[in-house]
């Protein structure tokens, strides 16, 4: 794909108001990899390329009622299937671009970024910007409801060295960020590397 935001836009634009009805039973999945995470009540997470919002709901819950949720998309109309699913409740929606978010150094505890890897124009940079936002201490969670192998079976295609998320590539990237891998996890129904920002 493609990594210019017009492409990535046009590409989500068109899917966003059958999106959920796609991928049905992916709730669970979610749910569990925020669980793992580790979120104190009072936290302030973003979830970074969130989509219609699948992640929202679970992170309001770890986080409670005086907890912080963002959710940021690139895609009005992904934010907009949000809305008419009542995501919003759970969290503030940004139109926003996760190479430059609109929000100040240190402000959030943690990241949560469901599928986003794939779709970021520049790897490094755009974790390095997630890195700025986090403290110290805090925590990033790359997620995707199903594994590296059964995607690429779905899409087709077969999985490659220089895939992203191959642990071999991502522990590197993320160092080179400002992130240490805590964990990493390639199953047929999840993927999750959590990380923690370095200090």
């Amino acid at each position: 794909m493609a990594h210019d935001h017009t492409h990535v836009q046009e590409f989500f634009g068109v899917r966003a108001a059958d999106w959920d009805t796609r991928f049905p039973d992916d709730g669970p999945a979610y749910a569990a990899a925020v669980a793992e995470m580790g979120l104190r009540p009072g936290a302030r997470v973003l979830d970074a390329g969130c989509g219609t919002g699948r992640a929202l709901t679970a992170l309001r819950a770890a986080v409670g009622p005086r907890g912080t949720v963002l959710g940021a998309d690139l895609t009005p109309e992904m934010l907009t299937a949000a809305v008419r699913s009542g995501r919003d409740a759970a969290g503030a929606l940004l139109l926003a671009d996760v190479a430059r978010l609109p929000l100040r150094p240190q402000c959030l505890d943690a990241v949560f970024a469901a599928g986003l890897i794939a779709h970021l124009p520049e790897p490094a940079t755009n974790l390095r910007e997630l890195a700025r936002v986090v403290r110290p201490g805090g925590r990033l969670a790359l997620f995707h409801p199903v594994g590296r192998a059964a995607l690429a079976a779905r899409q087709g295609r077969r999985i490659t060295p220089d895939d992203l998320r191959a642990e071999g590539m991502l522990r590197p990237l993320l160092a080179g960020a400002g992130w240490r891998l805590l964990s990493y996890v390639d199953e047929d129904d999840r993927f999750l590397a959590l990380a923690v920002r370095e200090g």
